[in-house]
């Protein structure tokens, strides 16, 4: 079984400062990191760490090849990546010592996939695989359509949120993941609260609250791993990718949430994000 997702590649540029930035403020910062990032990426490494077969569908510009190089190097399989005249997208991340973030976000080669290279990179895909997708490419809709209509599980994490892009597929998901602030957003837009959305399996994700998961009309709360944050950026993607792992693994969803719980509260304790998601056997040690 495969996890196919259709996800950005990043640059992340991080800056470590004691506050973030007011309008207008110019603040110097007390370090800075260049990693791989991008919810995608992010989310394609969780996976993979977590056990999966992972097969990322992206583009990258000239100034990333060390970034699908990476992915590589991690365990993913990066045969569908393709090489963009664009450039590589890439993030500016500043990081507070309250662990809070601030994201400037440049797409770049993210959205210049095409509905044939989906197509191509879903050719051996089949109903036991997963078919994973953000809103931090294009081509979504074409890539949900291509994938439901070989029978795969649909999975959608709605950021960074619109709830446009949401409702163009939403029919068609099996699961959703969304944090509190875009289940809201969902709603508003929609008039469906999470329990009453057409989606088989609804997660909400709450921070150091925890999350829930709705489920033929039920909802179940899980609480969250208490740590010591760092950097929450990063934490969220670690969450999904380990959920989807593990279903496709064959755990049910309490124990793939439980799974994930324990990863992304790792994960919120290093700097960084892709480089540093924590591997499934250090998961399993991890009882906070």
């Amino acid at each position: 079984m495969t996890i196919y997702n259709l996800g950005s590649i990043n640059i992340d540029l991080v800056y470590r400062v004691p506050h973030l930035p007011g309008p207008g403020e110019t603040l110097a910062s007390t370090s800075f990191s260049k990693g791989l990032g991008g919810k995608g990426a992010n989310m394609s490494v969780a996976s993979t760490r977590a056990g999966a077969t992972c097969v990322h569908i992206g583009a990258i510009g000239d100034d990333g090849i060390w970034a699908k190089d990476r992915l590589q190097s991690y365990g993913v399989e990066t045969a569908f990546i393709r090489v963009s005249d664009l450039a590589t997208g890439n993030a500016i991340i500043a990081v507070d010592d309250a662990a809070e973030n601030s994201i400037i976000l440049y797409p770049g080669a993210n959205q210049a996939l095409t509905e044939d290279e989906i197509l191509v990179a879903l050719g051996t895909a089949g109903a036991s695989d997963i078919f994973l997708t953000q809103n931090e490419t294009n081509a979504q809709v074409e890539g949900v359509k291509l994938a439901k209509d070989k029978g795969l599980r649909v999975a959608y994490a709605a950021a960074p949120f619109e709830a446009k892009a949401v409702e163009a597929v939403l029919d068609q998901l099996d699961l959703l993941f969304l944090n509190e602030v875009e289940a809201q957003q969902l709603q508003e837009a929609t008039g469906l609260s999470p329990e009453n959305l057409p989606v088989l399996d609804v997660i909400v994700t709450l921070g150091a609250r925890g999350c829930r998961w709705y489920h033929g009309g039920q909802m179940l709360e899980f609480d969250a791993h208490r740590v010591e944050a760092v950097d929450t950026t990063g934490a969220g993607d670690t969450f999904t990718g380990y959920v989807l792992a593990a279903l496709d693994r064959g755990m049910n969803m309490p124990e793939a949430i439980d799974l994930a719980s324990r990863a992304s509260a790792l994960m919120v304790t290093r700097l960084g994000a892709a480089d540093v998601i924590p591997p499934l056997a250090e998961v399993e040690k991890f009882h906070p």
